[in-house]
């Protein structure tokens, strides 16, 4: 396993949890990111782990954004190398064959709140709080927050918190559909591992063809979407997991999923 710095990776049961460890607020910066993309390589081939969760050290910030000082001093170059990097770990939980959820213990703004959107679930404290106030810095978000928002929470909200740049809390992120669940503090990580638990359980290759159906299907016109759509469920259907589970499911009792 790779030593880390700013990250720190903890294992229960089979779910990963990865910290991001630079409290109070856990800013972003290179290393951030490149540790990231060289763990979720480690985790997407690690068959002890069936489900990922993303979160904060500490109780303050999930990450309240990028490292502004280490970004004011790079050079355009620098900061095309820094986007690229970024965009690769993104891309890379995005894409995941396993279920990632984003813990948000607190603030989640700038690329902390693309680092959430790129995860396939969202959980917050109700102390949590989020936006993209990057327009206040002379910058629009250059880690997916312009495409990933949209997608999520539709154009006209997206661009509206995109232009006013404004921090919203969680109940407010909770009605837009930006967060699935609104979690008291003293019960957060339980009702987060309850979660990743019941994730963990499922059969992974029909989770892997559920994820690339959705994420994939998101990008194409209908018809050309329910061709993949199509495509997954064959992939699914001639699983062994597949067998196994109408079998459980005839006999009434509970599934051995072993991911094949």
């Amino acid at each position: 396993m790779t030593r880390l710095e700013t990250l720190e990776l903890e294992k229960r049961n089979k779910v990963a949890i990865i910290y991001l460890n630079r409290p109070p607020y856990n800013p972003l910066n290179q290393k951030v990111f490149a540790e990231m993309s060289l763990l979720m390589d480690q985790l997407e081939n690690d068959r002890d782990v069936n489900a990922i969760v993303i979160t904060g050290k500490g109780d303050k910030a999930f990450a309240a954004g990028a490292d502004i000082k280490e970004m004011a001093q790079l050079t355009d170059a620098e900061m095309i190398k820094m986007n690229k990097t970024s965009r690769a770990a993104l891309t890379q939980i995005q894409n995941s064959a396993k279920p990632v959820i984003a813990a948000l213990n607190g603030l989640a703004l700038g690329g902390g709140l693309e680092l959430a959107l790129a995860c396939d679930l969202r959980i917050c404290t109700e102390h949590a709080k989020m936006g993209l106030p990057e327009i206040n810095l002379g910058i629009l978000p250059g880690g997916g927050g312009t495409q990933r928002l949209q997608r999520l929470i539709g154009q006209a909200k997206a661009k509206e918190m995109l232009f006013f740049g404004d921090v919203i809390n969680a109940n407010e992120a909770h009605a837009l559909g930006l967060v699935s669940k609104v979690v008291p503090q003293e019960e957060f990580m339980d009702q987060v591992l309850a979660w990743a638990d019941k994730l963990a359980e499922k059969p992974m290759l029909a989770m892997r063809m559920i994820k690339t159906s959705v994420n994939t299907g998101a990008n194409l016109d209908l018809e050309s979407a329910l061709d993949l759509e199509t495509t997954c469920f064959g992939v699914a259907f001639d699983s062994a997991d597949r067998k196994e589970g109408m079998q459980a499911f005839m006999e009434k009792r509970k599934p051995n999923f072993t991911s094949r």
